[in-house]
């Protein structure tokens, strides 16, 4: 029996050494580890020998059993990472030298209005800045007045790293920074802080026609000395009627948002539909595009900012919808799609 056991293993050895890809060693798995496979077949035969030859041969049997999983567990990494580097090879090459063909490929929708905003804002004095899409709990939390263990933190189905980072959800997370960087010489200087930071987003939340688990925004925000919503309302309609050519109906309706107060809600008229109704406004006529208010108090205060001498306001302009409305985009899940059908129509001659 015991030469029974040293010619299996021979055999599964070879066999093991000479199979080429992952069907084929699942196979040999079936073959040989399987209910009907040649160890179980081993365990079968052991019904003519003595207790004490049973127990000395099923020990042998399960010791086999036990290398052979192994094997194959290591024959399964070794066949993964030859199929990646087959498929590295099978790569095209390209010549990194080659002059760039310019009349190939076009912008994404979001780029473009990305871009658009930013020349827009940069007329009107705000820095353009950039920003990690990794943060800490505080900084995407608990500067913008959102505490631990904070109801408000609901609002956002966050996706937390093991390391206790985050993918950012909103980019408010980078309020304190911009409020420290700028602060300084806001105080010194009386240069107002007039800053924008766009940035892409992340949140844990099912998809539908206007909702996605990853989306763009651009955060802004404003501080000095006596500014109001009146300022607010005006930014926000002359980067809108820049962006769409024409004055665009909006509304301004209160909304909860723990780092401004008070807070709005800027809903602008369903450019699918012309407000009549559907699928991508759910039927409203009006599609949430940017969160925004009268920074909070405790916010200014965390940035190193005096509330009781200066306010401001910020928001959050949603970059995937805007692009949604001005290319009349019906679906949101098409702009990270990758269709090349669907993205390859936008142009740099769209703005």
């Amino acid at each position: 029996m015991d030469n029974k056991i040293e010619v299996l293993r021979e055999e599964i050895r070879q066999r093991l050494a000479s199979v080429k890809d992952l069907s084929e060693l699942d196979k040999a798995r079936v073959e040989y580890l399987g209910k009907k496979g040649s160890i179980t077949a081993l365990l079968k035969g052991m019904k003519d020998l003595s207790n004490e030859e049973k127990k000395t041969f099923g020990a042998e049997v399960n010791k086999l059993k036990g290398a052979v999983a192994k094997r194959i567990e290591e024959r399964i990494e070794e066949l993964k990472k030859l199929q990646i580097e087959a498929e590295i090879n099978a790569m095209p090459q390209f010549d990194i030298t080659a002059p760039a063909d310019l009349d190939r490929g076009s912008y994404h929708p979001i780029t473009l209005v990305q871009r658009q905003c930013e020349t827009i804002f940069k007329s009107m004095g705000f820095t353009v800045e950039d920003y990690p899409e990794v943060v800490t709990d505080y900084e995407c939390f608990e500067s913008v007045n959102i505490p631990k263990h904070h109801p408000a933190r609901d609002m956002q189905d966050t996706y937390y790293l093991e390391n206790g980072q985050l993918l950012k959800s909103q980019t408010s997370a980078a309020q304190n920074a911009i409020l420290k960087k700028y602060g300084k010489r806001l105080k010194e200087n009386g240069v107002p802080i007039k800053a924008i930071f766009p940035g892409r987003c992340f949140r844990n939340e099912a998809t539908d026609a206007s909702h996605e688990n990853t989306f763009f925004q651009m955060e802004g925000m404003m501080v000095d000395r006596d500014i109001s919503i009146s300022n607010l309302i005006f930014f926000m309609k002359t980067m809108l009627s820049e962006v769409f050519q024409r004055d665009v109906k909006v509304r301004l309706r209160p909304g909860f948002f723990p780092f401004v107060e008070p807070g709005f809600e800027l809903d602008i008229n369903c450019e699918i539909c012309g407000g009549t109704g559907c699928s991508s406004c759910k039927h409203s006529g009006w599609l949430e595009l940017c969160p925004c208010g009268m920074i909070h108090p405790n916010v200014l205060r965390e940035g190193g900012i005096d509330p009781d001498e200066y306010t401001g306001f910020a928001f959050g302009l949603g970059l995937t919808r805007l692009a949604m409305m001005k290319y009349k985009v019906k679906d949101i899940r098409d702009l990270n799609s990758g269709s090349l059908k669907s993205l390859a129509q936008f142009t740099d001659d769209d703005n």
